[in-house]
């Protein structure tokens, strides 16, 4: 039987399915357990070579169909690339195989308002080094190490440095000595990838410290400056107006970048350079400021801060740390900012090569990089007073000519709970003024008649409403930005029962009343309580008045320039506002001021008549001196702003010093000082060059022949 099964089913595919299952049938064989395992080989699986048929001409055409699937394919996907995809084909080719590497502009000049060069360029050589050519040539670093004196370990470094990219050359050596360029430049071969390249760097023909706030400064650019900026063109290696003018002016400043082509192999190593498109150098900004006024003030402020910090006040015995402070000189009739001082200061020079760790952080600290002109916030104490006799001559609450009895101590007229922190208030001298009426307590500067002021309009809100002093405040700027062209401006604030509200909110234990009593009013009244303001704002305040009511908006640029002399932007005196100044209230404030300079009771007589040098009565100045108190146990904050020659204005000056002391001790010898030299040096008309002369930025490389030149 088994041998007629496998007779019948020998070599079929059925038999070869069959033998696995009949191994283990219980009816396989006899004499075999039903359990017994059986192993089962490859042979009882496939058949053996002479059971299965030869079929070679089957297996020529399954292989042969498949290669010519394959050509298929290949015939079609170079239709697709050589055809249809043509242009998009040649452009991944030329991406591929093309680098584009920007040429830095030279930034344009800053000039003062007669020509003369505040911020210039100087012509230094940089040895830089291509990383992609430092890759394929690593012995280049070694090279290059024994030629400069610059370790390996620092050449990497700089090759790592995230600015440039992988054609984009590195600096290696800033300043290099003529006998390095020398050498490089007679030796191409030894050193592919190595460049020399003439760069301009900032200068600062006044050493500096010149108006350096003012100025500002440039540094590296940071990748939120390049996304703020998407179509300018800017690269991680690009430089950016950090400061002052550098910033503000950074569109016209910075130029536009010339680019270098070059072709590069599959591996990366240059090839040569295809085409270059030359920088276009930037165009120059000249500025209201004149620059021997502009070093003046400065020399002005810084003298004399270090003066007040070694002499004691007078009444607490205390010396002054004075740690701040500004000074401005503004046109009145135009708003041209003429000067701007900050203390302290730096020097800009310091940027030019990088600064240290340690000077950064020095500078950082003692708030050398503040503008406090424009950033900086101070009680304005009694040249707030200016102010509020505006506010009491518009509303008519009190006629200028009544007379107060100034006792050095006003008690709030049915004194209660209402009077808030307190309801008696001293003068700064406590024997008083006597009888004063408007014009002689501005002269005296006369605490007892601005608390009466501030009392009377407090109890008379439903006539003149809560805020009749602060309206004015506001249409004189001194709690609105001025939007100088500079950047970072802060914003003042004059306090009112909003504001105390808004404080509170805003910072609970500094500012812990809500409340707005009558005491609140009295002292906002003669420029205390949270009114904090800056000096620019209260200098253009002062302009406003000494113009007869037109505040222009301050501008330190005066016009953009290219560098063939023609005049691109030519900025012109800007209104922001006006305030009603007619003679009925404008002279009767104007003769106050008047008496703080020239009548022997002012406060700054004394001041004035001991440092002037020219005569008042052929350049009358009009002023105010401010005392401002500051938190116990700090100074006093000292203002003194002043404007002249009365008749027809031309200059105002402001000065401030935090935590000063006295007015007219402190920051009225800096105004005195300035209207010398104003005086002696009358501030001429703006100029405009008529050719503007700029240095070149010379390329050289050891690829290309070709010299490149910006401008």
């Amino acid at each position: 039987m088994r041998g007629s099964w496998r007779n019948r089913s020998s070599g079929s595919w059925f038999s070869r399915l069959w033998r696995p299952w009949v191994s283990i049938h219980p009816f396989r064989g006899r004499g075999r357990s039903i359990n017994e395992p059986r192993t089962v080989g490859i042979r009882d699986l496939v058949a053996a070579p002479a059971e299965v048929q030869s079929r070679p001409e089957r297996r020529w055409m399954i292989i042969g169909g498949f290669f010519l699937v394959l050509f298929a394919l290949l015939i079609g996907r170079l239709f697709v690339l050589q055809i249809l995809d043509y242009k998009t084909s040649v452009a991944a080719v030329n991406t591929n195989s093309l680098r584009t590497t920007s040429i830095p502009a030279t930034r344009g000049l800053i000039l003062d308002r007669a020509g003369h060069t505040l911020v210039a360029n100087i012509t230094t050589v940089e040895i830089r080094l291509s990383r992609a050519e430092a890759a394929n040539f690593p012995v280049i670093k070694g090279a290059l190490a024994s030629l400069t004196g610059i370790s390996v370990h620092q050449i990497n470094a700089d090759l790592s440095n995230v600015q440039y990219d992988r054609y984009q050359p590195a600096p290696i050596m800033q300043n290099a000595p003529a006998r390095v360029v020398e050498f490089i430049k007679l030796h191409p071969e030894e050193f592919p990838g190595v460049s020399v390249l003439n760069v301009a760097t900032r200068a600062y023909p006044n050493g500096g410290d010149l108006g350096a706030q003012v100025l500002g400064y440039v540094g590296p650019i940071t990748q939120n400056e390049i996304n703020a900026n998407p179509n300018a063109g800017y690269q991680t290696n690009s430089t950016f107006g950090q400061a002052g003018i550098e910033s503000f002016y950074e569109q016209y400043l910075r130029g536009r970048d010339g680019t270098s082509t070059i072709e590069v192999d599959p591996v990366g190593k240059v090839i040569g350079t295809i085409n270059t498109s030359q920088p276009h150098v930037g165009h120059s900004v000249m500025l209201n400021v004149d620059q021997g006024l502009q070093k003046a003030l400065d020399g002005y402020l810084a003298r004399d801060i270090l003066k007040v910090r070694r002499i004691p006040d007078p009444r607490s015995g205390r010396l002054p740390p004075a740690p701040n402070g500004a000074a401005i000189v503004l046109d009145p009739t135009t708003g041209a900012v003429l000067a701007m001082s900050s203390y302290p200061s730096y020097n800009l020079s310091s940027f030019v090569n990088g600064l240290s760790t340690n000077l950064f952080h020095r500078l950082l600290a003692n708030g050398s990089f503040n503008n406090y002109a424009i950033q900086g916030l101070y009680t304005p104490g009694s040249t707030f007073k200016m102010i509020s006799a505006t506010a009491q001559l518009q509303t008519g609450i009190l006629s200028p000519t009544t007379y107060i009895n100034d006792t050095g101590t006003f008690k709030v007229p049915g004194a209660s709970s209402q009077c808030g922190a307190g309801c008696v208030f001293h003068d700064d001298e406590t024997s008083g003024s006597g009888p004063v009426n408007l014009p002689l307590a501005i002269a005296k500067s006369s605490d007892y008649y601005f608390y009466n002021l501030g009392y009377l309009f407090w109890s008379q809100t439903g006539r003149y409403g809560e805020t009749p002093i602060q309206n004015v405040a506001h249409n004189y700027g001194l709690d609105q930005y001025t939007n100088i062209d500079l950047p970072n401006e802060g914003v003042g604030r004059v306090d009112s029962p909003t504001v105390r509200k808004q404080l509170h909110a805003q910072a609970p234990q500094a500012f812990p009343n809500v409340s707005w009593y009558t005491g609140d009013n009295i002292g906002m009244a003669f420029g205390q309580g949270a009114t904090a303001i800056t000096p620019l704002a209260l200098a253009n305040a002062y302009a406003t008045f000494a113009n007869g009511g037109t505040r222009y908006l301050p501008e330190v640029a005066a016009a953009v320039i290219d560098a063939h002399g023609k005049v691109v932007v030519r900025y012109q005196p800007r209104v922001l506002g006006h305030v009603n100044l007619p003679p009925n209230i404008r002279n009767p404030i104007l003769q106050g001021l008047l008496g703080v300079v020239e009548s022997p009771s002012g406060t700054a007589y004394g001041t004035f008549h001991s440092i002037i040098n020219f005569s008042l009565a052929s350049f009358p100045i009009a002023g105010k001196t401010g005392t401002a108190s500051n938190a116990k146990p700090q100074e006093p904050n000292s203002w003194f702003v002043g404007f002249g020659p009365v008749a027809h204005p031309k200059y105002v000056v402001l000065c401030v010093i935090g935590q000063g002391g006295y007015g007219a001790a402190a920051a009225a010898p800096v105004v005195a000082e300035t209207f010398n030299y104003l005086v002696a040096h009358p501030i001429r008309p703006v100029r405009l060059k008529a050719q503007l002369t700029l240095p070149t930025t010379t390329t050289s490389t050891n690829t290309s022949t070709t010299t490149k030149k910006s401008g």
